[in-house]
């Protein structure tokens, strides 16, 4: 499926300024059909399977609870 500028822009939560920067660059893959870039969605999926997969090993280390200190000691 095939996304326009703003339709990418909206898919990856980014500015369009920055979508037509990166594809104007080179390093978004598009078609231009004479009116307009076109953009492969598809490019973007091992992208947002990576990102889905930190987010998912940041919330399972920030749910680990902290060990005691085995260092502290009783002051009493």
């Amino acid at each position: 499926m095939y996304l326009t500028i703003e339709e990418t822009a909206e898919y990856l939560t980014i500015e369009e300024s920055k979508i037509k920067a990166l594809v104007l660059q080179g390093r978004i893959r598009s078609v231009y059909d004479g009116e307009q870039y076109l953009i492969n969605r598809e490019q973007f999926t091992t992208h947002m399977e990576q990102v889905e997969k930190y987010q998912r090993m940041i919330q399972e280390y920030l749910n680990e609870p902290i060990p005691e200190d085995i260092d502290v000691k009783d002051e009493d």
